[in-house]
């Protein structure tokens, strides 16, 4: 009997869900704009995704196959963004499976340059978005007023939950030689000396009053000869909602943000878990005294705002850096909580 497999669709407009008790509607929303980022000049060392050709160097001999030739892959930049959506699937079916639900995957701007900002067509169908900060700061991606609105206002309907996820934002400083400890630091020769993230994400979180800043890319602590990553350092007294429950790390990826968090409320939102920092090589943010960074954090609901906003970062819900069952455990909790 010949396998079934799903059929992909693209450039489609979405089919409203409709709701289920119990049954969440996941969406994600990618903050870039795909045309911008994909037509960046790649003589540009600073500030821009890595080529397939860069990736391949890089990976050999991993992407050394006949589907990521010419002939069947997008190749440049495009291509690279294109292996963020690839890496996703796993998540998708997951969480579909568990919900029954599929996961609607929207972009900013998407491939054929249409915009598609956060309203109401995104939202009435939605029970959890993840919005996933990749865009480049000097692409100019930023929450309209509007989108502000829409977003406040969704998240008075009981049941909603915002994952917001502001990427790195690495080499701010304007001294090389602290750009270079960076780079040196978290060791992936695929992210240039400086490479900052997350505007978009940015401004959701100024419009919505979230207190928290995306800092450097730090390179997570791992069980010495492997990339396991050293067990989380969770607060689990504040996670009442049992969001880390069964979870002991997620997974591994070379350069992750510090959540700052901006205010001195310790009411404001909840700081559940931290990783340990790689102390091999030094960092400005080492330097300083620091051995754990921000990994996940939570606001639970509030006066009028009925519903839970989380910070993760995206690399949490890809594979293109492995995962386990920990990692799994993690996405059935956000999927079924």
């Amino acid at each position: 009997m010949r396998s079934k497999t799903s059929p992909r669709t693209y450039n489609q407009v979405e089919v409203p869900r409709s709701y289920t008790r119990g049954k969440r509607r996941f969406s994600i929303y990618w903050t870039w704009s795909y045309p911008w980022e994909s037509n960046r000049d790649v003589t540009e060392m600073d500030n821009r995704f890595s080529t397939i050709t860069e990736v391949r160097r890089v990976a050999w001999p991993d992407y050394e196959t006949s589907e990521y030739s010419a002939q069947s892959f997008l190749q440049g930049i495009a291509g690279t963004l294109e292996l963020f959506h690839l890496s996703l699937l796993r998540f998708q079916q997951l969480v579909g499976e568990l919900t029954g639900q599929p996961v609607a995957v929207y972009q900013r701007v998407d491939q054929a340059g249409k915009k598609l900002p956060i309203d109401a067509g995104i939202l009435d169908d939605t029970d959890t978005l993840m919005v996933f900060g990749l865009d480049h700061l000097v692409t100019e991606q930023e929450a309209a007023p509007e989108e502000i609105d829409a977003m406040r206002e969704w998240l008075k309907r009981e049941g909603t939950c915002l994952i917001l996820g502001p990427h790195h934002d690495v080499g701010v400083s304007n001294d090389l030689e602290e750009r270079a400890m960076e780079y040196a630091h978290h060791r992936d020769p695929l992210v240039p000396r400086q490479q900052r993230f997350g505007q978009y994400t940015r401004s959701v979180m100024k419009g919505l009053g979230v207190p928290v800043h995306n800092q450097y890319g730090l390179r997570p602590a791992t069980i010495e000869g492997s990339k396991q990553l050293q067990p989380l350092v969770k607060h689990g007294d504040l996670d009442a909602r049992g969001w880390l429950e069964g979870v002991q790390t997620f997974n591994f990826h070379p350069h992750l943000p510090h959540y700052a968090i901006t205010t001195t409320d310790a009411s404001a939102i909840r700081l559940l878990a931290q990783q340990p920092i790689d102390l091999s090589r030094p960092h400005p943010f080492t330097q300083a005294g620091h051995r754990k960074f921000n990994m996940f954090l939570w606001m639970p609901p509030k006066g009028d705002r009925a519903g839970d906003i989380l910070l993760a970062d995206s690399t949490i819900f890809t594979t293109l850096f492995g995962g386990d069952e920990s990692l799994e455990r993690f996405w059935k909790n956000i999927a079924t909580r």
